[in-house]
């Protein structure tokens, strides 16, 4: 690392720090007190060392006696100086790690904000293993060195006082013990200059740590299924053993550098000593001033060593926090109006004009699409692998926004309806259920308030009632982490009820039943469609809900007013399920390949 790199990686760590002392000024300033404290009050042990040596300890080899007055005296300034030493302590050691948590606590909670408002294409485009470093390790190696910031400050006091009072105590001493200085400072440069460049490496290791690990737990059963458990050992290995090299390479370049730094005061004590007894024997000084002088030595390599400790951890905190800015600086796209949600009893009319989206640097997933999914119909969309259907689905949510093109409900575009309005009106099923370390109803109502008559209506209508009843717990049970106490349909079934307990006036399903038997797959979909048709406003025949579905499986498609058929982003052909069957070749040949497939047993 070069030394302008160097210098501008300590500016920029000074900085990281002035924003935590911005924040927290009332609780820097009590640690710092604290650190100059008992700075300053380590410096007058040394006083009180070379009084008692002059007025006590000579007197005493001198007269053969010591007086319990002086005695005494003695004791009470130790004493009541390390009372007062320990109340720095104190204040230091508390208003350090208030002020490190608060802040780690302040940006973890403002990076899981930001994440919880970028738009679900940012999150596409990071690694979840790399959100979660963000979130922790790189939060954490922020503010390490708010740590060590207050003993740093606080012990510029102490360094200041010492060197006034060597001064004071014997000119020449002071001068030929402070010759140690420019050696202290020389290797703390080369200590700095070897571990900064490995400081940042093992930031930068962490975090590819974090990624390997969430990975592989993450697609745990897709390494068991394909028997990958030794190859995804191994790249973990290769990921923790440079971490471990790297800090190895830190850790013997420390184990050097601390007893050398250690060592370099001792020896100035010893040459001061040495000086020392000549000028006392030559009547220059008193014994007194070289003790005095010789203590104060070992006190001022303290605060040296204190900033070299900040120091070292500056290079990483750069790192973690950079890394950290990059998620709460990340540009949103998502833009919202002011216009509340459609009102109404029955379903709301769906509708995109011009829909084309495309992945960065991709090709179109959809182009050009017009669709209309009139009130209270239930819409299936059919199409092979990669047609665009689940894209569609996330447009309808706007959980991304199309390049161009807009989707409108009831005539207003998405876009324009005020933040959190459009989840009042919709929600969606999609095709993995991810389900929370919670209980049955917190799956299901999410903190919002639902009575238990509703949710069981709503796990009535998903046919998820008779094996929630069946838990030890009934509604109280606890699922586990994703919901692994339960079957891939089960978690569907609980997925499902969570979207209709809240009564959606526009429900999409995207392929949301996919791992449930066919028998009970309609079931719930009988259910659903007499559940919202009987919601529906006198008169009205039609479903009250508007329904999306992405279907594969015909005795589900059957049951939609008209099927959409979607090839490369466009809709090649739309009817009821019997008039595409007739007229559309590819669309008969995929439903009819997908069941083939399902009555010979093999996976969709």
């Amino acid at each position: 690392m070069s030394d302008g790199v160097r210098r501008a990686t300590t500016l920029d760590g000074f900085k990281v720090l002035w924003v935590a002392i911005k924040r927290e000024p009332f609780v820097f300033t009590l640690s710092t007190l604290g650190s100059a404290l008992f700075g300053a009050l380590t410096v007058a042990d040394a006083w009180v060392l070379g009084w008692a040596t002059d007025h006590v300890i000579l007197p005493a080899f001198r007269d053969g006696e010591i007086g319990s007055g002086w005695l005494w005296a003695v004791l009470g300034l130790f004493l009541g100086l390390a009372i007062l030493r320990a109340v720095g302590v104190i204040a230091r050691r508390l208003g350090a790690g208030v002020m490190q948590y608060r802040m780690q606590a302040h940006y973890r909670r403002s990076v899981t904000r930001r994440y919880l408002e970028l738009p679900l294409a940012w999150h596409h485009q990071h690694p979840t293993g790399q959100l979660l470093s963000n979130a922790n390790s790189d939060v954490e190696a922020a503010w390490a060195p708010i740590a060590p910031l207050p003993m740093a400050i606080g012990t510029l006091a102490m360094m200041i006082i010492a060197v006034a009072q060597m001064l004071a105590a014997d000119l020449v001493l002071a001068m030929v013990g402070l010759l140690v200085f420019p050696l202290v400072i020389a290797v703390n440069l080369a200590y700095q200059r070897f571990t900064s460049p490995l400081m940042t490496r093992a930031q930068q290791y962490r975090a590819e740590l974090s990624e390997v690990a969430h990975e592989s737990f993450d697609g745990a059963m897709v390494v068991k299924t394909l028997g990958r458990e030794d190859e995804e050992t191994l790249r973990f290995d290769a990921k923790a053993t440079a971490l471990r090299d790297v800090n190895i390479k830190a850790g013997a370049i420390r184990a050097a550098f601390d007893p050398t730094l250690a060592a370099l005061p001792q020896l100035a004590v010893l040459v001061v000593l040495a000086v020392g007894v000549a000028r006392v024997l030559a009547g220059d000084t008193e014994a007194g001033a070289v003790v005095q002088v010789s203590y104060l030595l070992t006190v001022v390599s303290f605060p040296i060593r204190s900033f070299g400790w900040l120091l070292g951890e500056l290079p990483r905190s750069v790192v973690g926090y950079r890394r950290v800015r990059s998620v709460l600086d990340a540009a949103s796209e998502t833009t919202y109006g002011e216009v509340p949600a459609p009102s109404g009893a029955g379903g709301a009319r769906l509708e995109t004009e011009g829909l084309s989206y495309a992945h960065a640097g991709g090709p179109a997933l959809l182009d050009d699409l017009d669709l209309a999914v009139d009130s209270g119909r239930t819409v299936a969309v059919v199409g092979a692998t990669a047609s665009g259907k689940s894209t569609l689905t996330m447009l309808l949510a706007r959980l991304i926004d199309p390049d161009h093109g807009r989707v409108t409900l009831d005539g207003i575009d998405l876009r324009d309806l005020a933040p959190g309005e459009l989840a009042t009106v919709m929600s969606v099923v999609p095709q993995s259920a991810f389900l929370f370390d919670d209980t049955v109803r917190g799956n299901i109502t999410l903190g919002a308030d639902f009575s238990d008559e509703e949710v069981w209506e709503a796990l009535r209508i998903a046919q998820a009632d008779g094996f929630v009843a069946a838990l030890p717990h009934g509604l109280d049970s606890q699922l586990g982490e994703r919901g692994t106490s339960l079957s891939g349909g089960q978690r569907q079934r609980i997925s499902l009820a969570r979207a209709l307990v809240r009564r959606p006036r526009v429900l999409i399903l995207d392929d949301a039943t996919s791992a449930v038997d066919p028998e009970v797959e309609q079931r719930i979909l009988a259910a659903l469609r007499a559940a919202t048709a009987s919601a529906a406003p006198a008169g009205d025949g039609a479903s009250a809900t508007t329904v999306v579905v992405v279907a594969y499986r015909k005795a589900t498609i059957a049951l939609a007013d008209e099927v959409v058929h979607l090839e490369h982003g466009r809709i090649t052909d739309r009817g009821t399920h019997a008039d595409l069957l007739t007229r559309d070749p590819s669309y008969a040949a995929l439903v009819n390949a997908y069941e083939r497939d399902h009555d010979s047993g093999v996976s969709a």
